[in-house]
């Protein structure tokens, strides 16, 4: 609707709007409360109208204890409530409800911590004044001091007014840190946990302002609750010394990381998850920022006990101990770790192997492939399946990571691929196509085409498998070859089943055209086969009032536009 009519027309619904706040009946609170939302954020609506006509009747009838206690009026209240704010302003919604963060009713209390919460994430701080600064934090610290439901909606409302503040938050920061540091003493675990989940929240702010000196004091209270028997605090304080360390900077940081860091080595034995996770990123952000400030033996330590985080259900656990032992390796070299992971080759448990796998992956692509692939291809020669399966996987992995480097160490794992082309186990052949997928794709462009060429007369026998998993290897890797090679040879390929008598050969290669054909559909024109025209034979054109013999071919397959050359 044009803006000038949209206007018009709100005047003339909200008188029937504010007249309806007043309503007892709960559906039609909701239905009012959504008008309005859709009414304010409607173009052409000024905000001096909505301020001077709609806000004090909303706040009147709206923002009250009941509104609080059902969940649905709550949710949608705040909505309309951060929608209005959006249109005039987040100084005049929070100057109205800022005081409402003493009230009595903790659900209430709730309600408008949350709506601070988007306002300020939305809108920024940039037109609250300093009164309203103070009544702010007075307010959020009392909210959030007396909590009996140990819910999230206070911390995150406490977390996103701090951000938002930024640099004035500066004058308020010992306060906050002396009711944090109190509440980490609390005898409940919940009232613990949510203390040190806050430092994780406000940390980057006290980097802003420049308070080091309280970061190093909350970091040493944090080292000395290392030992906190609750996997769900201990977890939390792992996350608030995690937040520390990443913005106070390793050299600065109290205790020192190589006090602290032994104490962390025996929680990686925790199975709790939220603890395993937390501890498991704090060893990775120290490995990679900081790890010249630990002794090696410690790092061998720590890649022991990363062996067993390869087993977590979590994924993201598996990932950052993956990651980290690629940081262990630049620190202290690779060859210790890969020792590690290699005998970890041998284990029965599959997803160990291939979360093993990628850390060799990972530690090549870290330490450069040329210091891993030796021992790699070395560990080839065990005759035992696990173990080679485990080494083309890692192989796979790692020309998926290291891309064009592969220009480099593609004639040397050549044979190795041959020979697990040729075994006689799918799985093995599955591995070694899924590689040869990835490292096609890798080395396009730089004239390996003979390497390719050798490896594709190994791949294309698969073309008949049955198993699933071997057919979409096969397809990875056909794919990856038509980008290394060149559709035109993987087409010549193709063309000699296209046209089998028997229906199940003539579907497995129409299935590799059509894959070529959608990959590359322009390249193939200049590889398809000419076909002649057909005899010319003479025939009667009807156009003509007078019926003539005239020449014309049968078809006329050849392009002829082909032959120029420009």
């Amino acid at each position: 609707m044009d803006a000038e009519y949209a206007c018009y027309y709100t005047r003339e619904v909200m008188l029937i709007l504010i007249r309806e706040f007043q309503s007892p009946d709960e559906e039609m609170k909701k239905i009012v409360l959504k008008v309005v939302k859709q009414c304010t954020a409607t173009d052409g609506v000024e905000a001096k109208y909505i301020k001077e006509e709609v806000l004090p009747s909303f706040f009147k009838y709206f923002w009250n204890q009941r509104m609080a206690l059902d969940r649905r009026n709550y949710r949608q209240l705040v909505d309309t409530t951060v929608e209005m704010a959006n249109k005039v302003g987040s100084s005049e919604i929070i100057n109205r409800i800022v005081d409402d963060l003493k009230d009595e009713s903790e659900q209430y209390r709730k309600m408008v911590i949350e709506t601070i919460e988007k306002i300020m994430t939305n809108l920024g701080s940039a037109d609250i004044d300093s009164r309203l600064e103070e009544q702010l934090i007075d307010g959020i610290l009392y909210a959030f001091q007396e909590q009996t439901t140990e819910d999230t909606v206070m911390l995150n409302g406490f977390g996103a007014v701090v951000n938002s503040l930024g640099k004035r938050c500066k004058a308020y920061l010992p306060q906050i840190c002396g009711t944090i540091l109190w509440r980490l003493n609390n005898k409940a675990a919940k009232v613990r946990q949510q203390a040190a989940d806050l430092i994780q929240k406000i940390a980057n702010v006290m980097k802003l302002c420049s308070e080091e000196k309280l970061m190093g004091q909350l970091g040493l209270v944090l080292y000395e609750y290392l030992g906190e028997e609750y996997p769900e605090v201990l977890g939390s304080i792992l996350g608030a010394l995690k937040g520390i360390v990443n913005v106070i900077g390793m050299t600065n940081m109290t205790p020192p990381i190589k006090d602290l860091l032994p104490r962390l080595t025996p929680i990686l034995k925790n199975r709790h998850e939220k603890v395993q996770e937390n501890c498991i990123d704090l060893v990775g952000r120290i490995a990679e920022l900081g790890a010249e400030h630990v002794p090696a033996r410690e790092w061998m330590r720590i890649c022991f006990e990363l062996l067993e985080l390869l087993k977590a259900h979590k994924k993201s656990i598996r990932r950052a101990a993956i990651n980290t032992f690629g940081y262990i390796a630049k620190a202290i070299g690779p060859h210790d770790v890969l020792a590690t992971l290699l005998n970890n080759l041998k284990v029965q448990e599959r997803q160990l192997r291939v979360c093993t796998t990628v850390a060799i992956a990972i530690v090549s692509e870290t330490c450069s492939p040329f210091t891993v692939l030796p021992g790699l291809m070395n560990e080839y020669r065990v005759p035992e399946l696990n173990v080679q399966n485990g080494v083309l996987k890692a192989l796979a992995f790692m020309f998926e990571y290291i891309g064009e480097m592969s220009k480099d160490y593609i004639y040397a794992v050549t044979p190795l691929l041959e020979d697990a082309m040729m075994d006689r186990d799918l799985v093995h052949r599955q591995t070694a196509m899924t590689a040869i997928g990835h490292m096609s794709l890798g080395v396009f462009g730089f004239g390996c085409e003979d390497a390719l060429c050798h490896l594709l007369n190994h791949v294309w026998p698969n073309i008949f498998e049955t198993s699933p998993h071997v057919i979409q290897a096969f397809i990875s890797a056909i794919e990856g070859l038509r980008v290394g090679l060149g559709p035109s040879r993987l087409f010549y390929y193709a063309l000699q089943g296209l046209f089998h008598p028997a229906r199940r050969v003539r579907d497995v290669y129409w299935k590799v055209y059509n894959t070529l054909y959608i990959g590359a559909q322009d390249s193939l024109v200049a590889a398809y086969p000419r076909i002649v025209d057909d005899n010319i034979r003479p025939t009667i054109d009807e156009s003509e009032s007078l019926k003539k013999r005239i020449e014309k071919p049968r078809n006329d397959y050849v392009r002829y536009e082909l032959d120029y050359i420009l």
